[in-house]
């Protein structure tokens, strides 16, 4: 059996930032490179897998019980996020923890600093990876992958082992909001499934964000300085007085539970011209409707202002995925039970985020997400916890050994 940091390790080697610039399916093809990575691991286990023209990766371990079982799927995405560089990470081992502030080499001056994420003394004693501060970790979600390869490994390992038919799903361009769109769920064939996409140890989730992106544009007018009084309209502060409007309270830095947010994640512009992007997010349809008004609101009021200068395009990302899994809640006290098989405390919350898993319940697959183990994704601060990962594989093996046994 790999170790796992070994084989987590080798899959965060492989840049898979992907593109939301591009129209492609998946949008970067240095995915593909971890993606047909797996299925070969995969097939060289002896489980049929394939890699399809979209970038999925679909793989069956056959059951073995000699009964009718529920057929469940585990998932999780190979992408890392376009918000912070994937390439050449420079992973940090620190083995058994002392509980202090973490230096992030590549930055000096640069540190984990335990006033700030207390968490960390959570994981005394044990192991962390980080990063060296100069990129992300990628342990969102190829944390989850590596959980995943390591169960298949482990069931192939041992056939006394008993379990039904187990499905094995990698997707790209989750990050982007693009990872299921052409999933085929009848293909793919369980009747269940988890993506392995959350966060801290004990985390499950079946509820998150309703979802929508959102760019503005700017038309201005750029005169020379010294000739535009009366004539200049300057995108770049138009822009900025729009973004005013917007609630400051409901920014992600100040919004928690099931809050809501406008978020402005993009900006390009000159005096010209200019390009703002958000993500709008709320758990709540109403709510989730009455944010994608108030900003066109905003934007009525910059032309009524200025003329006709400012436009929206509000593109919708995913629902919130609780009404299609609650009528199947038996999933998730099954996913409750794996964990305390394992002394774990389940945090059951809201996702202040998306997975596969919420458009995917809305394509007939019911899909919870559970912890994956890390921390701080998208950025320099990530870290993950060996023990976490080790834990989220011995959860999701009870989650198999649960339904074999009912």
């Amino acid at each position: 059996m790999e170790n796992i940091l070994d084989r987590f390790l080798r899959y965060v080697a492989v840049d898979t930032q992907s593109d939301p610039e591009s129209d492609t399916q998946p949008s970067s093809s240095r995915q593909l490179v971890l993606l047909k990575m797996l299925r070969d691991e995969l097939a060289d286990m002896g489980i049929e897998a394939e890699l399809d023209e979209y970038g999925y990766v679909m793989a069956t371990i056959p059951s073995n019980c000699g009964k009718n079982v529920p057929a469940i799927g585990f998932i999780a995405h190979v992408d890392t996020s376009p918000d912070a560089s994937g390439k050449e990470i420079k992973p940090q081992i620190i083995e058994n923890y002392d509980g202090k502030d973490i230096p992030l080499k590549g930055v000096p001056g640069l540190s984990l600093n335990v006033d700030e994420f207390p968490e960390l003394a959570d994981y005394k004693g044990q192991t962390i990876v980080t990063t060296d501060g100069t990129t992300l970790l990628g342990a969102d979600d190829k944390a989850g992958v590596a959980e995943i390869m390591a169960m298949a490994e482990y069931v192939t390992a041992h056939p006394e082992f008993k379990h039904g038919k187990i499905k094995i799903g990698f997707t790209p361009d989750e990050e982007i909001g693009r990872g299921v769109v052409k999933f085929d769920v009848k293909k793919f064939g369980a009747d269940y499934a988890y993506t392995m996409d959350g966060g801290r140890i004990g985390e499950l989730e079946y509820e998150n964000f309703n979802a929508a992106a959102a760019t503005v544009k700017i038309q201005g007018r750029n005169i020379h300085p010294g000739y535009a009084k009366g004539k200049m309209l300057n995108a770049i502060l138009i822009g900025m007085e729009l973004n005013s409007l917007l609630p400051a309270e409901q920014r992600p830095e100040y919004t928690d539970g099931y809050e809501g947010f406008y978020h402005i994640i993009g900006f390009n512009g000159t005096v010209e011209e200019a390009t703002f992007s958000y993500i709008i997010r709320d758990h709540d349809m109403k709510m989730y409707e009455k944010r994608k008004e108030m900003l066109r609101k905003c934007v009525d009021f910059i032309n009524f202002k200025y003329g006709n200068v400012a436009s929206a395009e509000i593109r919708h990302q995913y629902y919130n995925m609780r009404k299609e899994v609650e009528p199947h809640y038996h999933i998730i006290e099954k996913a409750v039970k794996a964990m305390e098989m394992e002394g774990i405390t389940p945090s059951i919350k809201p996702i202040r985020g998306g997975t596969d898993g919420a458009n995917l319940s809305f394509m007939g697959l019911p899909c919870p997400n559970i912890f994956a183990g890390g921390h701080n994704f998208h950025g320099k601060m990530e870290f993950v916890p060996v023990e976490s990962m080790e834990k989220a594989t011995k959860v999701i093996l009870n989650i198999i050994s649960l339904f074999a046994n009912d």
